[in-house]
């Protein structure tokens, strides 16, 4: 940026002497005819390039340089020159920075959420069986040790991020790993992966916060078939155990609906019965005679049974 603003200006410098000294580009003469003619001088052009011809060195071996930190990043202002060079001598920045880069060197290093993703890696659990693992997670710079870290690791970000970071992660997962067997590993895989975040966070809180871990873990192959085997076996268990109960549930149901149609019956039969008994109480010598009063249609017999057993005709003729 500097040196393109030394170029611009020396050419503007350069146009603006050529412009006021046009005048002398010419230089009227006359000849052995005495006619009058003009002679172009090629000395009116040495200042208006010399000055051109110097911003355009100066604009290319000028040492200093401008650099905007944008939102979001801290600027780290180190030198490198002196006994120290660079290992305690450093300053933040913000906003538009101008340093020379023969002796200063300028660094950004973002103060928000950055997210990683690393290759395969091998990490090997409790009773040493092997697993693969490819981390996933998001991590944040403490912003007031920025200056800490660069004096110890002496890296901008993306180094941190595929050297000291990678290597502190991969630690962590291992060493958690060693604690843990892998069929516990994938039935409790939230606990296992918070464990991690928890030791990475012990290990990195000098300088970064980590979150949202994921480990991404892979059983090797010999161990896959006994994990869905065991797996099976625990899905085969609880579908049994709801079976058993569902059967218990329905012995129950029916317990329930046998004894409730077995009152049912009793309690009609008792009904029946007190009906018939109350009837039986109802029914006297006299009430008979009345229904067969209320039977009668007034009509006589016309046939008896007289006294030696024969039968009289007692119709009128």
């Amino acid at each position: 940026m500097i040196s393109l603003l030394i170029f611009i200006t020396s050419l503007v410098a350069a146009i603006l002497i050529a412009l006021k000294t046009r005048g002398n580009m010419y230089k009227v003469e006359a000849d052995r005819w005495g006619d009058n003619r003009e002679t172009f001088q090629t000395s009116w052009l040495i200042k208006p390039l010399g000055v051109f011809i110097t911003g355009l060195i100066l604009s290319m071996i000028q040492p200093f340089a401008l650099e905007k930190v944008d939102s979001g990043y801290k600027g780290l202002k180190v030198s490198l020159v002196g006994s120290q060079r660079g290992v305690t001598n450093y300053q933040y920045k913000t906003g538009w920075v101008v340093y020379n880069t023969w002796t200063e060197q300028m660094l950004e290093f973002p103060t928000f959420q950055q997210h990683i993703e690393y290759d395969d890696q091998q990490v090997i659990t409790k009773g040493g069986f092997p697993a693969t693992i490819k981390p996933t997670f998001n991590y944040s710079l403490k912003e007031a040790n920025i200056g800490d870290m660069f004096v110890n690791l002496r890296l901008d970000v993306k180094q941190v991020e595929q050297g000291w970071l990678k290597n502190a992660i991969i630690g962590a997962v291992n060493d958690v790993a060693n604690t843990w067997e892998v069929d516990s590993i994938f039935g409790h895989r939230q606990a296992f992966e918070a464990s991690i975040v928890a030791e990475c966070n012990v290990r990195l809180s000098r300088w970064f916060n980590v979150s949202q871990l994921r480990t991404n873990i892979t059983p090797p192959e010999a161990l896959q078939e006994s994990i869905i085997a065991k797996t099976k076996a625990i899905q085969q268990a609880e579908a049994s155990e709801q079976q058993a109960l569902t059967a218990i549930a329905e012995g129950k149901r029916k317990v329930a609906v046998a004894r409730a149609d077995s009152a049912e019956l009793i309690i009609n039969a008792y009904a029946a019965a007190q009906a018939i008994k109350i009837k039986q109480n109802q029914i006297t010598p006299m009430y008979i005679e009345y229904l067969k009063a209320q039977a009668w249609d007034g009509k006589l017999p016309t046939t008896m049974a007289g006294s030696s057993g024969m039968f009289l005709n007692l119709n009128k003729k």
